[in-house]
């Protein structure tokens, strides 16, 4: 299992996420590829001190990329959407 800051490993601060914040109040981190909703709603709680009241995740599949002559892959990742309390809020999507 891994530890709270290993769980959320970024903020997901896109054009997508950010009219995904200001239509719905959805957040969208990068987290863990193990991790599962209920740690995700823990380690957030945790961290920001807000309530979840929902989570969604997805697996964002690798892609082939090509830079110069060398062909590679990305990895791949975890995302998270998450839906909060009314009136929670978290400072980093604000501004």
């Amino acid at each position: 299992m891994p530890s709270l800051h290993e769980t959320v490993v970024r903020p997901l601060i896109t054009e997508k996420s950010s009219a995904a914040y200001q239509a719905r109040k959805e957040y969208a981190f990068e987290v863990h590829p193990e991790a599962n909703k209920t740690q995700i709603r823990e380690a957030l709680q945790k961290l920001f001190g807000v309530t979840v009241t929902a989570v969604r995740t997805m697996q964002v599949r690798r892609r082939e990329v090509v830079r110069g002559r060398i062909k590679g892959k990305t990895a791949r990742w975890k995302k998270a959407i998450v839906v909060l309390k009314e009136g929670d809020s978290i400072a980093v999507f604000e501004g």
